[in-house]
């Protein structure tokens, strides 16, 4: 029993993620993203809906990246003595990296789930795009986002120990997750009943085999990072509510700077996904 809870006792001490590394993940998300941002507004064939939506995914992931290098540097620098600030002062600037953070978090989901409509709309709804997603339509759309998301991290931090604002941010995410699951299978569904027509006429059904496995594996990149990243730190809200003092929910919070690692590790692997993709942006890149 004593090694029973040795183990459970060193298990419980979670993880010593060294500072450096949050530096280095928060720099190559920051470039990354910049260059993303550059990229759409240096070349005008890039000005449309869908990568201005992709533009505000990449200045979300971007305030994850400053927010984060801002406070393990301020973190760094009192460490070593290097800097010394009054406890008020302290107070005020976590609570101003925190609402960035916050804002952050919400707006880089609302982005995803705008991205996934959009490119619904582009497959189901492709002859009246241009009318549908007008450039009025989308600016509103962008300025609704980070309004709603501004609102929202002031709330929040304001009242974070209220269970009833967790509750509503974590039901924020299970209604994105749920939103992209059901229009990218629809998506990936209608592409594979078009593969399935044009190999049964052609006679190539290696072509309607190739197609899907390639619709699959993408679909299951854009959901798996987009759990895999957020879904921890989520369940971390989860379990605040649910049994703040329950010895394995105290083991779980141990490893929430690990959570935060996944939710960086997001704004590195989310200009892969969404933007070096597009052959348009890769060569205004080069």
């Amino acid at each position: 029993s004593n090694a029973t809870a040795g183990a459970g006792g060193a298990w419980c001490q979670g993880l010593d993620i060294p500072n450096e590394l949050f530096l280095t993940l928060g720099l190559v998300s920051l470039v990354e993203n910049l260059l993303v941002v550059a990229a759409i507004l240096k070349n005008r064939n890039l000005h449309s809906p869908m990568y201005y939506f992709i533009c505000c995914l990449a200045v979300s992931d971007m305030l994850v990246s400053v927010s984060n290098l801002a406070e393990t540097l301020f973190m760094l620098l009192m460490e070593h003595g290097v800097l010394v600030i009054r406890a008020s002062i302290v107070r005020h600037m976590d609570n101003v990296i925190d609402m960035l953070i916050c804002s952050s978090v919400v707006s880089s989901l609302s982005f995803l789930g705008v991205i996934a409509v959009d490119r619904y709309i582009t497959i189901f709804y492709a002859l009246r795009y241009h009318s549908i997603m007008t450039l009025q339509r989308a600016v509103v759309t962008m300025a609704s986002v980070w309004l709603a998301s501004t609102v929202s991290s002031t709330v929040f931090i304001t009242y974070y120990r209220n269970n009833a604002i967790l509750l509503c941010l974590i039901g924020f995410f299970l209604f994105m997750l749920v939103l992209m699951l059901v229009l990218y299978i629809h998506m990936f569904a209608l592409a594979r009943h078009h593969v399935r027509s044009i190999s049964s006429q052609q006679k190539q059904p290696t072509i309607y085999r190739t197609s899907s496995l390639k619709g699959a594996v993408t679909l299951t990149i854009l959901l798996g990072v987009f759990f895999i990243c957020w879904g921890p730190f989520f369940f971390h809200l989860i379990l605040i509510v649910t049994c703040p003092t329950n010895p394995f929910c105290t083991c779980f919070f141990s490893y929430f700077n690990l959570f935060l690692i996944l939710i960086i590790c997001n704004s590195v692997v989310d200009p892969l996904i969404y933007a070096f993709r597009s052959q348009e942006l890769r060569r205004t890149l080069r």
